[in-house]
């Protein structure tokens, strides 16, 4: 078989401490990446950057910060759709305020304004864990919706309270507004979730890493051995409320355009977000965006099988949805709590013992 590691010898720690040790996953993921940048833009339509591509990576770096959070620090958090909408109203604040500020400084400043929320709303961590903390941070989440529904300097005192993105350019290329092609907006969101995906695999593999793993498995002899709690918490939840905050940022001014943010961010998206980081994997990167290619596409596939193919209504086609994704969290939760990226870890040890797999 190809897939051995037999004959790749490792000469230095920092080879083998390296993101991917075997050169195929190393080769599979320079390939797949490629194909992502250079493939599809030739085949893809304006459906399915819209629908499928665009989504799908922006929920992808969301998932990237609900895993860090959950995942590996162990700190459940329905806030979610709360700091994707303090990343949403910052980007718009700060593109209205600054007309001439580039696109990815104001990115980088609305996750980093997320980030001193989540530090906020992370306090009680050091405190409460497990039921509470989840209940503390669903508090964060209608907060924050109230508060961006009822103060209108948030909106700029618009009457509708619709927040709308003006265009804006990166190099020269149009990535915001109606006029930005599909293409190039979907082409910017892939460039950041490559980029913020590498980022979180060198945390999560280094000290921070192992100090969020090690409050996750037990929090007690965590700090007996010599981690801080309190500090390495608020890191997770900082660390996570960037990436969510840019999640929120790159929904709101590349993929929607314009939002409520009352209704773009509710309490639905928090849970759609936790659905798929425990679909794809808690506690694995590949798994954030397993888990999020497979949320936004599952609703799509039904809906096309169930209306268009069994000719059923709309409105019975989403009782099935609700129905198929209770079932579905049920059965993972049950089977492979580790999700998607477990099966396709199991398949991986499979190929390496071929013909002798266990």
């Amino acid at each position: 078989m190809l897939y051995r590691e037999a004959g790749q010898f490792k000469r230095s720690y920092e080879a083998d401490a390296a993101i991917f040790p075997i050169a195929q996953d190393r080769w599979a993921v320079i390939f797949f990446v490629a194909i992502l940048f250079l493939g599809v833009p030739l085949v893809a339509s304006e459906y399915i950057y819209q629908a499928i591509l665009v989504p799908v990576l922006i929920y992808s770096i969301a998932a990237l910060g609900l895993n860090i959070l959950t995942g590996y620090c162990g700190q459940l958090s329905l806030g979610t759709g709360g700091f994707m909408a303090v990343g949403a109203v910052s980007c718009y604040k700060l593109t209205t305020a600054f007309p001439d500020m580039n696109l990815i400084v104001i990115l980088l400043l609305s996750g980093l304004i997320t980030a001193g929320v989540g530090v906020i709303f992370g306090i009680p961590s050091l405190r409460i864990k497990g039921f509470y903390l989840a209940v503390a941070t669903l508090a964060a989440q209608f907060f924050l919706n109230w508060l961006f529904n009822k103060v209108a300097w948030f909106q700029n005192y618009t009457p509708s309270g619709t927040l709308t993105m003006p265009p804006r350019e990166i190099f020269g290329t149009l990535v915001t507004g109606a006029e930005a092609l599909p293409r190039d907006r979907y082409l910017f969101c892939l460039i950041l979730a490559v980029l913020l995906g590498l980022a979180a695999c060198n945390m999560v593999r280094g000290p921070v890493g192992r100090a969020w793993m090690a409050i996750r498995d037990m929090d007690i002899a965590a700090e007996l051995i010599g981690f801080r709690p309190f500090n390495t918490k608020l890191l997770a939840f900082s660390v996570s409320s960037f990436y969510i905050g840019i999640a929120g940022a790159l929904a709101f001014g590349v993929w929607l355009g314009s939002v409520e943010t009352a209704e773009a961010f509710d309490i639905n998206q928090s849970f759609q977000v936790l659905f798929m980081i425990i679909v794809g994997g808690l506690g694995s990167i590949l798994g954030s965006y397993i888990g999020a290619a497979f949320i936004v596409l599952t609703p799509i596939v039904l809906t096309n099988v169930m209306v268009y193919g069994l000719g059923l209504e709309a409105v019975t086609a989403k009782h099935f949805e609700f129905i198929f994704f209770g079932s579905l969290i049920i059965l993972f939760l049950i089977l492979e709590p580790h999700g998607m990226a477990r099966l396709w870890q199991i398949a991986k040890e499979k190929l390496r013992l071929w013909p002798f797999p266990h």
